[in-house]
């Protein structure tokens, strides 16, 4: 075998921003060929100490963008250097072991800590003093209070999803956390040479205090998160947007739909969607815990091969479903919105919306699931007759209007007699309802978003109906024979 073979050609694009060798075969070896936008951006930024505001589509590289710069400027032997917080467990154990791979031929080391799994076990890897420690605020908080991790050499903070970290959920511990970090005391960061690291010169001066570097870094970031980052970062700060972020923040690459549906249609929608899409890898999210038991139950009864993932899970049941998953064990997963953020799997070919969410930013993220690193994918969300405004809020925050879809051979149904989840202005099957109103979600595929012309309801008052009719809804599967079933990935 040549030695070509053995060792990959190293990135040159990556070695013309800065990066060293070592972390340049550890790229080779992860096959990073040419940075992202916002690699290209922040890298450069973050390896002359500027802090850093940093926007880019999900599914970029946000996390190389960041922990190359972190591993490079890291100082060997020196414990807790680098604290990279993020919202969820799953998030923590992805965001490691990217770093771990992008580090593999550097001597830093890096740890996960979070909750759901025995302290004790965590403790044992921070006895060894890795570098650089991810975590999310609560377990980081804990270990800070036993005195188990120390701040007193904290050079670098990142923080992943800064809009999550910053909102109400998690503003006090993030505010706990970050009144703490005063920066590296008595010593003064090493020279780097090349590969040789020189150390500082002596000085019969005491040493000053250094402040640490911030790095925040998200898909979106609104005016308010702008302002609350800011409170804890150095001026100037860089605010580097990748082109296209905060225009239209969902992957270009991902087609996009909606399908509109009432809820007691949905889960045979869901059926036949699967069925004509015949996914590769899909994630089906779900707002609540309970739904998304009760949705992976009624799949496997009818033979579609799934897992949940959900809060209600104990971590190593979660770590042993993302596991499964990963390895192509089953090729549905049914995920509650911790998921959202926390799953970084190459090949997801679908995301569906089962539950449209109410804040149009976890569309974003759920969304960012799939088409990752220049690959293509498809979105489905379920639209029911009520969530027009939610339908809205999301085309308004990607800056585009999404598509209505049918799938090929699905007829819907009138409520069952027994229905009982009605939604405000409801009522039963023959019990008349408020009257009518053309809801936005109604707008066919092909038709624009504002024009409108107003007509009688059947009782009289004046709505508004769209007029514009330009295409029929895209149907899903009518090339695909309807005896396709959606079969388990061997």
């Amino acid at each position: 075998m040549t030695d070509k073979a053995e060792h990959p050609p190293i990135p040159e694009a990556f070695a013309a921003l800065g990066i060293r060798p070592s972390l340049l075969r550890g790229l080779a070896e992860a096959k990073f060929v040419t940075p992202s936008e916002i690699q290209a951006l922040l890298i450069p930024e973050a390896l002359k100490g500027a802090d850093i505001l940093g926007q880019a589509r999900t599914g970029t590289g946000k996390t190389a963008a960041f922990g190359l710069p972190v591993l490079q400027k890291a100082e060997k032997g020196l414990s807790t250097q680098a604290l990279i917080l993020v919202p969820t467990r799953e998030l923590a154990v992805q965001v490691e072991e990217e770093i771990k791979r992008l580090g593999q031929f550097t001597p830093i080391r890096t740890a996960a800590v979070y909750g759901g799994q025995k302290i004790a076990a965590q403790m044992k890897h921070l006895k060894h003093g890795p570098e650089v420690i991810v975590g999310t605020p609560g377990r980081v908080i804990d270990l800070l209070d036993r005195r188990i991790l120390t701040v007193e050499n904290i050079r670098f903070v990142v923080l992943d999803e800064v809009d999550r970290m910053l909102d109400i959920g998690f503003r006090d511990d993030i505010r706990n956390i970050l009144s703490r970090v005063k920066g590296m005391r008595g010593r003064v960061p090493s020279v780097r040479d090349g590969e040789q690291e020189q150390p500082a010169a002596e000085s019969s001066e005491p040493q000053q205090q250094t402040g640490h570097q911030t790095i925040f870094v998200s898909a979106t970031i609104s005016d308010e998160i702008d302002k609350l980052a800011r409170r804890y970062m150095r001026e100037p700060v860089s605010k580097l947007i990748a082109p296209g972020a905060d225009d239209k923040p969902t992957v270009e690459k991902v087609e996009q739909y909606y399908l509109s549906v009432q809820p007691w249609d949905k889960y045979r929608l869901m059926r036949q969607l699967l069925e004509k899409e015949n996914p590769d890898l899909a994630i089906i999210f779900c707002r609540t815990k309970r739904g998304a038991e009760k949705l992976a139950k009624k799949l496997h009864a009818d033979g579609i091969e799934c897992r949940e993932i959900h809060g209600n899970l104990a971590q190593n049941k979660r770590d042993h479903v993302m596991k499964g998953f990963r390895g192509g064990k089953f090729d549905v997963l049914i995920a509650t919105d911790l998921a959202s953020r926390g799953i970084d799997v190459a090949d997801i070919s679908h995301i569906i919306n089962y539950d449209i969410p109410e804040d149009p930013e976890v569309y974003v993220h759920r969304v960012g699931r799939t088409a990752r690193m220049g690959k293509g994918g498809k979105a489905f969300t379920f639209v029911g007759k009520e969530q027009g405004d939610e339908l809205t809020k999301v085309e308004n925050l990607i800056n585009m209007v999404i598509p209505v879809a049918t799938v090929e051979g699905f007829e819907p149904r009138p409520a069952p007699a027994d229905w009982t989840d009605y939604k405000p202005g409801e009522g039963p099957t023959g019990i008349p309802a408020a009257p009518p109103v053309v809801n936005r979600y109604l707008r066919p595929y092909g038709a624009t978003a504002t024009p409108s012309t107003p007509v009688p309801s059947v009782d009289g008052s004046v709505v508004e109906q769209p007029a514009a009719m330009k295409a029929p809804p895209r149907t899903i599967g009518s090339k695909i024979p309807i005896n396709r079933r959606h079969k388990r990935r061997r």
